[in-house]
């Protein structure tokens, strides 16, 4: 079955898309949470296979110079088909007149990015909500 594209909010289970965001898996994202974060987005893209959400993405973006590229999930059952890919490359697509287009990606996926043309940053910096736990995920350095 072909994959249908859409960024209306309205068309969202928003209890599906947690529990996509929990199988991909990136954890557990609470359905209000996402409703939020995806209406205060510029750009966002849903992939369905029929009536099923089976990706999706956003872009938090300024509208000139910095775009966010972040929530990239997709289903398991739909790895390895590339849907990662087109998500990215639609976001990415939606993102082109801003100076920077940047991610954060679970590590070990860093090769998946650097095929699509997004090399590593060398200044990047964070504060994380829970700094340790980053630091034991190896997303951060230090204590």
């Amino acid at each position: 079955m072909p994959i249908q594209w859409s960024d209306d909010l309205a068309a969202i289970d928003w209890d599906e898309l947690s529990a996509l965001y929990r199988a991909a898996p990136l954890g557990d994202k609470p359905a209000a949470d996402l409703k939020l974060v995806f209406a205060n987005s510029m750009f966002r893209a849903f992939a369905f296979e029929g009536e099923r959400l089976v990706g999706a993405g956003r872009v938090l973006a300024d509208g000139r110079d910095c775009a966010y590229l972040c929530d990239v999930a997709v289903l398991p059952s739909h790895h390895g088909r590339g849907l990662g890919r087109q998500i990215v490359e639609r976001l990415v697509g939606l993102s082109r007149s801003h100076r920077k287009i940047i991610l954060y990606c679970v590590a070990g996926t860093e090769g998946f990015y650097e095929a699509i043309g997004f090399r590593r940053m060398t200044t990047a910096m964070a504060i994380f909500e829970d700094q340790a736990a980053a630091a034991a995920r190896g997303l951060i350095t230090g204590p």
